[in-house]
């Protein structure tokens, strides 16, 4: 019980990001905001997450991961309602940054119990846990394609994922983890990461800037770029998400056959492969094919990396969950904006360019870290 538990929570953070994801073409277009200026209000949700990493993994330290991911998981799909309520880009800032302020609480917390479930088992399940949080994505990624088709509002949308929310949440919380495993009182919360922590984090910077292009960009992709009708708009972000869990579902079973640096590499090429064909071949069905690589290719590099960190023997689990997602959000900090600012210079073409070059550095990371490595 306490796998499916947590494995409803990782549900539930993909269906409401999601969700917000794949109406974001909707909201560009009611508030009439260009591509730059659209940029400029996706910077405060990764400015939230940013600011609840070192807060996250203080708090998970002091009251255990249960506590926080309960209140954050309510808070989360709370704040999703009042995205849809919005009416303004103030007001739509605000809410955004409480948005990710909330989720990156959800996501340490939620990453730790997942820590705590895999010592149970004895074997590596993060993967398939940020696969359950992918395949709900994708659920809630065509949600968001019926709804748009149906023209249903933002609000009245997010408004229905919360009250599921609420309700799986009141079910779910009996079963969660109410210990967390490798905790000790005399490990210090605020420390400097080591080596081996640093180099995951940078290889989550890479992976960050290339999903938060495909959960921010990819329907203004589709809209702008190729011209897609509206029933299609979000099917680049359904594609993506599509192998994204997929493949999360059999990223342990590689991970163990071939090793860390091995699976990391090949990733790294996949996702700079996918943006390329979308990007060199801008057709519908193209992009498409290349969506569906980005999401295998990116699908096991956050998850394993999660998995590593949750082993460090000079951290307890948040605390290093948190100094690898302080490094590896800077992505996400700065990786919607970036295609916002390059593509108001240039074109969303080029912006993708750039965001191929980040997925190859994945590759190139890891292909350099010794600590990977060994």
């Amino acid at each position: 019980m306490h796998r499916l538990a947590v494995g409803c929570f990782f549900s539930l953070q993909g269906l409401s990001f999601a969700s917000w994801g794949s109406r974001i073409p909707t909201i560009q277009q009611q508030m009439g905001l260009s591509e730059t200026a659209l940029g400029g209000v996706l910077l405060a949700l990764p400015l939230g997450l940013l600011l609840s990493l070192p807060l996250a993994g203080w708090m998970i330290a002091k009251v255990g991961s249960r506590s926080v991911l309960l209140a954050a998981g309510v808070l989360y799909c709370a704040t999703l309602v009042a995205i849809g309520y919005a009416t303004s880009p103030l007001q739509l800032v605000m809410a955004l940054f409480v948005f990710g302020f909330g989720g990156n609480l959800m996501n340490i917390s939620v990453n730790t119990q997942g820590v705590g479930v895999e010592a149970l088992y004895q074997k590596s399940i993060m993967a398939s846990f940020h696969g359950l949080w992918s395949l709900a994505g994708f659920t809630g990624a065509a949600i968001g394609t019926l709804m748009i088709g149906e023209g249903v509002s933002p609000f009245h949308h997010f408004l229905l994922i919360m009250a599921l929310s609420i309700v799986a949440i009141a079910l779910a919380s009996r079963f969660v983890l109410r210990e967390d495993v490798n905790t000790d009182a005399d490990k210090p919360i605020f420390v400097m990461p080591d080596k081996s922590l640093i180099d995951l984090g940078v290889i989550c910077f890479f992976a960050m800037i290339c999903e938060g292009a495909m959960f921010d960009w990819s329907g203004v992709y589709f809209k702008k770029v190729l011209g897609a009708e509206n029933a299609w708009i979000g099917a680049g972000y359904t594609a993506f998400m599509c192998t994204m869990a997929g493949t999360r579902f059999v990223a342990d079973w590689f991970t163990s056959r071939f090793g860390l640096q091995r699976i990391l590499q090949a990733s790294g090429v996949l996702t700079a492969s996918g943006l390329l064909i979308a990007v060199l071949l801008p057709h519908l069905y193209t992009a498409i094919v290349g969506f569906l690589l980005v999401g295998a290719g990116i699908s096991a590099v956050v998850p394993l990396l999660y998995s590593a960190a949750g082993k460090s023997k000079v951290m307890s689990p948040g605390v290093a969950l948190a100094a690898v997602s302080t490094i590896g959000f800077f992505g996400f900090l700065i990786g919607p904006p970036l295609i916002g600012f390059i593509a108001g210079a240039t074109s969303l073409r080029i912006s993708f360019t750039v965001i191929a070059v980040m997925g190859l550095s994945i590759a190139v990371v890891a292909t350099r870290s010794k600590s990977i490595a060994s």
